[in-house]
């Protein structure tokens, strides 16, 4: 058979694996035309098209026994076949968008009811927020009252709350950048009240007293790292809000 390809070479062109093709074989679906003077399978070009349709109907959700239907129906047949079957999949295509739908919301409810991990914590404030922040943290501040009191209203904090507290802090910063810019005075009602602002995101984790914010404002300019912080976001920074919360506790 001049053209006839071995069940190798079809598996190769068609994409389906030999046991495929041995199992159409044996089904009736597909039987090829012809055998080699060993018995090897050998396809011809019908026997390819064939194929080729077999194939195509599988993509399109079919069994086995309704593709056989299909290679022998006639066209009004297959049309209608085709019309059943894209009915059927608009069907199920609603019932796993809307199962899609379904695991959303309970992934939005498991992720704003259950408190943040250290890996949600991380993801929300960079490579910053890792253990050894954590150690030194608890370290420097773990003997007082404000890390106890910290420690007991985040417990519970969920990463959707999180990324609430670091949203209002980076346009808190961005206000108190925008007031260094403009030159604003840090003694003026805007460099106060963004002192305020200051004062009210600290309270989010414990009871801050002006006082006791003068004392962080201080540390804002004793320790290199907070300095640097404030600093990389705009020039004089550090020392602007320090003076900012200092004027506004004098009031």
């Amino acid at each position: 058979m001049d053209g006839a390809l071995t069940v190798g070479q079809v598996a190769d062109e068609l994409g389906v694996t030999v046991r495929t093709l041995h199992h159409y074989d044996e089904l009736g679906l597909l039987v090829p035309s012809g055998r080699s003077a060993a018995g090897y399978r050998l396809y011809t070009a019908e026997d390819l098209q064939r194929l080729s349709s077999i194939v195509l109907y599988r993509r399109l959700g079919f069994g086995l026994e309704q593709v056989g239907e299909l290679l022998v129906a006639d066209g009004a047949a297959r049309i209608e076949q085709l019309r059943r079957q894209r009915d059927e999949v608009r069907a199920r295509l609603a019932q796993m968008t809307g199962l899609v739908d379904a695991i959303e919301h309970a992934l939005e409810a498991e992720m704003t009811q259950r408190p943040a991990t250290t890996e949600d914590l991380r993801a929300i404030f960079g490579d910053g927020f890792g253990e050894e922040y954590q150690t030194e943290a608890q370290e420097r501040w773990g003997h007082t009252p404000q890390w106890e009191q910290s420690r007991q209203r985040t417990a519970h904090f969920t990463p959707g709350r999180w990324q609430e507290i670091k949203d209002e802090t980076e346009a808190l910063e961005q206000a108190a950048a925008a007031a260094v810019r403009e030159g604003v005075d840090p003694d003026s009602p805007h460099g106060r009240e963004i002192a305020e602002r200051h004062r009210e995101s600290i309270e989010v984790f414990y009871d801050c007293s002006h006082e006791f914010q003068v004392g962080l404002a201080q540390m804002y300019l004793a320790d290199p790292r907070f300095t640097a912080h404030y600093d990389e976001r705009q020039p004089g920074l550090a020392q602007w809000l320090h003076d900012a919360i200092v004027a506004n506790a004098a009031r």
